[in-house]
């Protein structure tokens, strides 16, 4: 497996996929032909039939600017090998110079076909859980201590950088309000929950309540174009800032605490990029908010010293229980559904927990299983349903 850093990507929102990915394929393309007049980018599947909703065109435009750049919406139904597909043109006075495809194939990473991948190297010999576990067993040490030992002597301070831009997203999104762009007039809601404490309020509603306001803050930010870091997308970027910082509140974990949890949550990311996807436009919205949930219930179950098999049991429940869930964007904005999920998603997490800590020793599922059930499902689910807005919510909502 590659770096957990890839995992955590901080960028502007609001979607790795569409925006992120297709800015890094501009860039590279506009670096490669200096002397271009003009640009034509053409986008398909899910780059083309949500890119609007998304801010495909306005992030390729920008990147490419000040060079004249046209961007192609095509409906043409072509087999793809990955629903996040674009072609890029460079021109000079008209004469073709030169073309790439790049495929956007989630959590901002980008295949530039006939480019070889210069990014990270392979730091981890091991590709699954089972794997991974049997050698923290075999050595006595913590899934965060093994990953720390792959990574190089800057990784803490990589993470440490997370952690406080995940903080600051959280403090920005409960500091704003008003209405969201695109169209939708959906209004900003976290500074309300967060706010709004029940008169007859228990422990348990004000942690929903201070949890969901959390992910909810960062969803927002994500929504409206703000900073943020992607765990493993921009899409499912509130989930695991908003348990970890409301754990650290309420039981006094220390940063150096959340950066082991954090490591964690990275890890089981990667697993899950590595064997699976982490795109909805490749396997629906299970790749992505589903993952986040796994990779937030195991920081989690870390970051309380859980056991391995507890916290492969958090993990494995968090994705098999968002198993079949689908990616059906309303306009194809980052809103509706996706801000209610995340937080509905970080509540599960805790779950998850909970039900870990009782019961890992009756499990029958592993989470390899379960990711690789949730990359099979993703592909029988139908195109309608993986981030093309043409099913579900997004085609039954009327304005």
């Amino acid at each position: 497996m590659k770096s957990v850093r890839d995992i955590f990507k901080t960028g502007i929102g609001p979607s790795s996929s569409h925006t992120m990915g297709p800015s890094y394929a501009a860039k590279y393309f506009k670096e490669k032909n200096p002397d271009a007049t003009s640009f034509e980018v053409t986008l398909f599947g899910s780059l083309s039939k949500t890119g609007k909703g998304h801010g495909t065109d306005r992030a390729i435009k920008e990147t490419l600017y000040p060079i004249d750049t046209k961007i192609i919406f095509s409906n043409e139904d072509l087999p793809l090998k990955h629903p996040n597909t674009m072609i890029l043109k460079a021109y000079k006075d008209n004469t073709l110079l030169d073309t790439l495809n790049a495929l956007s194939v989630g959590g901002g990473d980008v295949e530039l076909e006939g480019v070889k991948a210069t990014e990270s190297q392979e730091l981890y010999n091991e590709n699954s859980f089972t794997e991974i576990a049997k050698l923290c067993k075999a050595r006595n040490i913590r899934l965060s201590d093994y990953v720390f030992e792959h990574e190089d002597e800057n990784f803490k301070d990589f993470l440490n950088e997370v952690w406080r831009t995940m903080c600051s997203a959280i403090r920005e999104g409960l500091s704003n309000t008003g209405i969201l762009p695109g169209g939708l007039s959906v209004e900003r809601k976290a500074q309300h929950l967060f706010n709004q404490r029940h008169i007859d309020e228990s422990p348990q509603t004000r942690e929903n309540r201070i949890v969901c306001s959390y992910a909810f803050a960062v969803s927002e930010q994500n929504a409206d174009c703000g900073t943020i870091v992607t765990a493993p997308t921009c899409g499912s970027c509130g989930v695991v800032p908003s348990v970890l910082k409301y754990y650290q509140e309420k039981n006094g974990y220390s940063d150096d605490d959340i950066l082991r949890a954090l490591a964690v949550a990275g890890l089981i990311g990667n697993i899950v990029r590595t064997n699976a996807s982490i795109s909805g436009a490749e396997c629906g919205c299970q790749a992505e908010v589903g993952t986040a949930c796994s990779m937030a219930a195991a920081a989690l179950a870390e970051l309380t010293e859980m056991g391995i098999d507890q916290i492969e049991y958090a993990a494995e429940i968090s994705l098999e229980h968002h198993l079949g869930l689908t990616c059906d964007p309303v306009c194809g904005l980052v809103q509706i559904p996706c801000i209610e999920r995340n937080a509905v998603a970080a509540m599960r997490a805790i779950n998850s927990l909970s039900l870990a800590n009782f019961l890992s020793g009756s499990r029958k599922i592993s989470l390899d299983l379960v990711v690789k059930t949730m990359y099979q499902t993703g592909k029988d689910i139908s195109h309608l349903y993986r981030e093309t807005s043409e099913g579900g919510l997004a085609k039954l909502y009327k304005q």
